[in-house]
């Protein structure tokens, strides 16, 4: 089986997401080719392990201080440069489409008629999951900016919906250094957090920001971005503060790893994000950039470890598999091998309400 895995290259969120199935699939002995969209060529880094992969110009969201801009979004966008990528990209020669929220090869797919899975955090929301300033709008960009054949989505729980929890590396660590803190801001002004953090000389920060330059400021220790370094800083931080994605807090939830999670103001999914781990007990919601937040969250402990099994290899082999294994049997297998801490327990819907659960949970956080 030969297999083209296009991959959404705006945030690291998704490209984290396909490390982690790149091994599994090696591992199982498939054939895969990477394509990325959403960035510059030059702005991707750590990608040995997709080989020679491919890029093309993509779709991708423009946003400054924390905010997305949706003019600068709309003139940025190259709506022809898109069409003329969807042509161009040879798809016949696959027998998969493997798609994490990639327009070009979704949709190349769709034109040719070759099979597609889309695997992404996204797709959970076409479900009944809590979601925050979701509408029609949203819903349509869920349904349509990467169209694939059966859509599968991740998220923290299954809210009684076909849905798989997190493909996170299996992680364990009881390594922490209680002062030191891991922040990764990225869609914030670089000096705004930098002068922020400052403030807090009891503790020492180690902040990646897609504009640093590796340098030492009072007790903030600045760093480019990073794979290799940004995972070992993770693994003996005591807590995470971050813009509110889905791939990182799926890591520190697994490493147990106390959250203060900014959103990104406009962006649902981030909105909906931190809401969901806020009523889950995972996490705490940062509304600015504000001084007294950070103050009251330093002092506070982690809700424990979340335990996730191994998503990657289950889902390598089902696809192996020729999709044999009925996909709710997967999703049931999973969900069972998935450990919460009892406080987090408490949070959750009952399992044998989940749809009504998950429906009180929208109602709330709409309110």
């Amino acid at each position: 089986m030969r297999i083209l895995y296009g991959v959404q290259g705006t945030g690291n969120g998704h490209i984290t997401r396909a490390r982690k199935m790149s091994r599994a699939l090696h591992e199982v002995g498939l054939e895969v080719d990477y394509l990325f969209t959403g960035r510059a060529p030059d702005a991707y880094f750590d990608m040995a392990t997709f080989g020679d992969y491919r890029t093309f110009t993509g779709l991708t969201f423009n946003s400054a201080n924390g905010k997305i801009n949706p003019v600068k979004t709309l003139l940025e966008s190259r709506p022809r440069q898109l069409f003329s990528d969807i042509n161009q990209l040879n798809v016949q020669d696959y027998d998969l489409v493997l798609n994490d929220f990639e327009p070009v090869s979704a949709w190349a797919a769709k034109r040719k008629g070759v099979p597609t899975i889309g695997l992404s955090h996204q797709n959970a929301f076409r479900h009944q999951v809590p979601k925050v300033d979701f509408n029609m709008a949203n819903a349509l960009l869920m349904k349509c900016f990467a169209p694939t054949q059966h859509p599968i989505g991740v998220h923290w729980y299954h809210f009684g919906c076909p849905i798989l929890p997190p493909i996170v590396d299996m992680l364990s660590s009881d390594q922490q250094v209680e002062n030191k803190i891991l922040v990764y801001l990225p869609f914030e002004s670089l000096s705004q957090v930098v002068d922020l953090l400052r403030r807090f000389s009891t503790h020492q920060f180690y902040c990646y920001h897609p504009d640093a330059k590796n340098q030492q400021v009072e007790n903030v220790t600045i760093r480019q971005l990073s794979r290799e370094g940004f995972q070992q800083d993770l693994h003996d931080c005591a807590g995470v503060i971050a813009n509110g994605g889905f791939e990182l807090p799926s890591e520190a939830m697994q490493l147990g790893k106390k959250m203060l999670l900014k959103p990104l103001h406009g962006q649902f999914e981030q909105q909906s994000n931190v809401a969901t781990l806020e009523m889950m007990g995972l996490a705490t919601k940062m509304h600015g950039l504000e001084q007294a937040e950070v103050a009251a969250w330093l002092p506070t402990e982690s809700a424990g470890k979340v335990r996730f099994p191994d998503v990657a290899k289950a889902l390598a082999l089902w696809i192996k598999g020729g999709r044999e294994q009925p996909f709710q049997q997967l999703v049931d297998t999973l969900w069972c091998a998935t450990v919460f801490p009892e406080n987090v327990l408490d949070q959750l819907p009952e399992q044998g309400a989940n749809k009504s659960a998950s429906l009180a949970w929208d109602i709330a956080l709409r309110g």
